[in-house]
């Protein structure tokens, strides 16, 4: 069975972040004395690590040749997010991956053009979006089972992105792209009218407080804008296991015009073979949570005869 287990439960490569001594370096200084901290001590890990670790210059990107830190800068007007970006740790192996993959793999989202899909991952086998991801573990499972499925995965957490880099490669899955920034500007700025073949939602920020509400990612504007770079036929797929937020969810799926339910006489669907149970999913089971999915089809509007706009007649005499 292939081990799509992230990077901090896999065994790591010893490889260090770019411009760091390698960890297993022996001390340079002075042999180690009663008044001078070891690495067997908490004090002397700290110590160590500091030698270690590189410190950048003001301005100087955290990967250079790796995911900005803010791609689209001030182009766009300042809005409501849905998301909040985390910093944490990142590993050495993820850093590496971020690095060296990056460039061939990866997308900045700046907003400043219209990418071809063809071109991005090579073949024009269908594009489904994937919005917000985690550490990739279930969207690397995803990619291994459907190679015939593109994947552009989008999230703004630095160790997830390179953990799924870092999936990518091992497990040979040239069919993923990973997307970094803001989805509201890659669907609406820089991907083409129906170039998406599916969208996918899975346990997006519940945002739980009510005057925090406004933030969740599921909402009618956010659907119209996704209609229009769907593709007639496209399946939205959402998961949450915050069952107020699957009622909102299923409520403004249910009333949008472009979307229908796939589960006959409406409700929640069973979660489809394809959506991979993750660990984080499997620990809310345990504790009784209840995870509800949504299968919403992309519906195609027959223009009728009344609302076709006039010919214009020729010039007579």
């Amino acid at each position: 069975m292939s081990d799509f287990r992230s990077a901090s439960d896999a065994p790591q490569p010893t490889a260090p972040h770019a411009g760091a001594a390698p960890t297993g370096a022996p001390h340079t200084g002075a042999a180690p004395t009663d008044a001078t901290p070891t690495g067997d001590t908490p004090a002397g890990a700290a110590h160590a690590d500091h030698s270690l670790r590189h410190t950048r210059a003001k301005g100087e990107p955290r990967f250079p040749d790796g995911p900005k830190a803010d791609p689209a800068g001030s182009h766009f007007e300042r809005r409501i997010r849905s998301f909040q970006p985390r910093r944490s740790r990142v590993t050495a192996g993820q850093a590496d991956a971020l690095q060296r993959l990056w460039p061939q793999w990866g997308l900045d989202i700046d907003g400043q053009r219209i990418i071809d899909l063809g071109e991005l991952f090579g073949n024009d086998h269908p594009v489904v979006l994937e919005i917000g991801f985690g550490m990739g573990e279930a969207t690397a499972r995803m990619a291994a089972a459907d190679p015939g499925t593109d994947i552009l995965a989008v999230d703004v957490h630095t160790p997830g992105q390179g953990n799924l880099l870092g999936l990518a490669e091992r497990h040979g899955l040239s069919n993923v792209r990973v997307g970094n920034g803001d989805a509201i500007i890659l669907l609406r700025e820089m991907l083409a009218p129906g170039s998406l073949a599916g969208l996918r939602v899975y346990f997006p920020d519940p945002w739980p407080k009510k005057r925090h509400h406004k933030r969740r990612l599921i909402q009618p504007e956010f659907l119209s804008l996704a209609a229009t770079r769907l593709a007639p036929g496209a399946v939205v797929h959402c998961a949450t296991d915050w069952e107020p937020y699957a009622e909102q969810m299923l409520e403004v799926l249910t009333a949008h015009p472009d979307f229908e339910n796939t589960v006959p006489g409406g409700g929640f669907a069973p979660r489809p073979a394809h959506r991979p149970l993750t660990r984080f999913e499997g620990q809310g089971l345990d504790k009784g949570h209840v995870v509800n999915d949504l299968l919403f089809r992309r519906v195609q509007h027959l223009v009728s005869h009344r609302d076709q706009p006039k010919e214009q007649q020729p010039p007579t005499g």
